[in-house]
């Protein structure tokens, strides 16, 4: 590899950062932390009416959740208009743009009857100036767009990292606008469309590779046809199918593709999130589960996938709960302790917590669902009344009172407790399972949890009593 490897990731802040969005990020990401390279970040904001600092905000903070670090950024497109204005001067001045006065009305029309022909709907040059050929006189009153002189004989082709080589005819491209006019009447040049300013983007920033979803291969010819015209290297392309719903079709909110830092919120670690992103549609032999440091070390462009990945919320929970249960307890304890506090709740991540996180993680695909777990140590519970008919029996009282009165002056520890339920359990003659689920109805509000002593044992004693006492 010649040149210094560059990536980047473009989002557009019309909307907040989506899954597809964060697996391109991470494959750009990877590819160039494979490669010693750099990563550049840009926020693609030129359209004004639809773009917010509120989504700008969320991309930056989706990215940081996943640490996926950027060297360069983020630029934003609207802070570099007088450069995409400069160069396209300068596309006027060499002749491969021009000024097209048509209005959006006569495109209209033009495009209607080329259907009502049967021919494909394009802007027909009527502007573009030719050798020997006269243009229409200048409108009153309109101001014009730029369009790009695109070459009109031969073929775009490119070697794709993921396609592989994909030739397109220059006959099929039409002349480009590249920019339209703006409000800002004092401006000659108006305001540069999204096609230009990704290629002027991408020639400044010297990327070297643009890994891409595959909704944006139509737009690749167009930029290289520019890029040739500003006598730019061009990168290197890897346009990566789409993910598709569990049912094929493009995914959609229906099937879970929220905003990535809902999945933050949803309790998923970002660890797991990467793991999971990056095999889909990527893959290092059978491997399922493996390390950001791994994921580096194997990314180096090859075995990306040719055909769409589909998204599987229960193998994203199987993904999630391994690192769950993997997770060192005092850090997974401070991950639980955020689930709490976005609740309202105000628990210290503390050794008693990691305790906590020990006992029930393995039941847990999610940081929400163990901090639902827990809830039961920091407020107060109210049983099902079902529970409370199924289990708190009347015959089953004389041994949670005797229970109660053991428990007053017992030993507070896994091993005393489990003493105290077995003495119990033989002085009244009753089964393990008799006991345990009435007891666990009234001091934790369920009837099924880990093992009884130990799930006691991180209770208060005062808590304990006056739980058994209240039923």
């Amino acid at each position: 590899m010649t040149r210094k490897v560059r990536t980047r990731i473009a989002p557009s802040p019309t909307g907040f950062l989506h899954l597809g969005t964060a697996r391109t990020a991470l494959f750009s990401w990877a590819f160039a932390r494979h490669h010693g390279g750099d990563f550049i970040l840009r926020v693609e904001d030129t359209d004004e009416a639809r773009s917010t600092q509120e989504a700008v905000d969320q991309i930056i903070a989706a990215m940081k959740w996943l640490n996926l670090d950027h060297d360069e950024g983020p630029f934003f497109q609207m802070q570099r208009i007088e450069r995409y204005r400069e160069v396209i001067g300068q596309m006027l001045e060499a002749g491969s743009a021009y000024l097209c006065y048509c209005t959006p009305a006569e495109v209209d029309a033009m495009r209607e009857a080329q259907r009502a022909r049967g021919d494909k709907p394009r802007y027909d040059g009527r502007w573009r100036p030719e050798p020997g050929k006269a243009l229409p006189p200048v409108p009153d009153g309109v101001r014009p767009v730029v369009r790009f002189r695109n070459p009109v004989d031969g073929v775009v082709t490119w070697v794709d990292m993921v396609k592989g080589p994909i030739s397109i005819s220059n006959g099929e491209l039409d002349d480009l606008v590249i920019a339209r006019p703006s409000a800002d009447a004092s401006s000659a040049i108006g305001t540069p469309t999204y096609n230009f300013c990704v290629v002027v983007d991408d020639w400044d920033m010297q990327i070297s590779h643009v890994i891409r979803g595959d909704d944006h291969v139509n737009n690749t010819p167009r930029q290289i046809n520019i890029l040739r015209a500003l006598g730019a290297e061009l990168p290197v392309y890897a346009h990566v199918p789409m993910i598709l719903g569990p049912d094929g079709d493009k995914l959609s909110k229906r099937h879970g593709a929220v905003s990535v830092t809902e999945y933050e919120d949803a309790g998923y670690l970002p660890e797991a999130m990467l793991n999971y992103l990056a095999r889909l549609g990527w893959s290092h032999g059978d491997e399922e589960i493996f390390s950001r440091e791994q994921l580096v070390g194997w990314f180096d462009g090859q075995h990306l996938a040719k055909s769409p990945a589909q998204w599987d919320a229960a193998k994203l929970n199987w993904v999630n709960a391994h690192y769950v249960k993997g997770m060192p307890d005092d850090v997974l304890a401070g991950h639980v302790a955020l689930r709490f506090a976005s609740r309202g709740i105000e628990v210290t991540a503390d050794e008693r917590l990691a305790r906590m996180c020990a006992v029930f993680k393995d039941r847990c695909a999610t940081t929400v669902e163990l901090a639902e777990w827990l809830t039961m140590y920091f407020v107060h519970i109210e049983p099902r009344e079902e529970d409370l008919t199924m289990h708190v029996t009347e015959a089953i009282q004389p041994a949670l009172r005797d229970l109660r009165d053991r428990l007053a002056d017992t030993e507070w520890s896994k091993v005393a407790l489990a003493a105290a339920i077995k003495a119990v359990i033989t002085q009244h003659g009753i089964k393990m399972p008799q006991l345990a689920h009435a007891v666990r109805v009234l001091v934790c509000g369920r009837a099924q949890t880990p093992s009884i002593d130990a799930v006691l044992e991180l209770f208060s004693r005062e808590v304990v009593i006056a739980r058994l006492s209240a039923g």
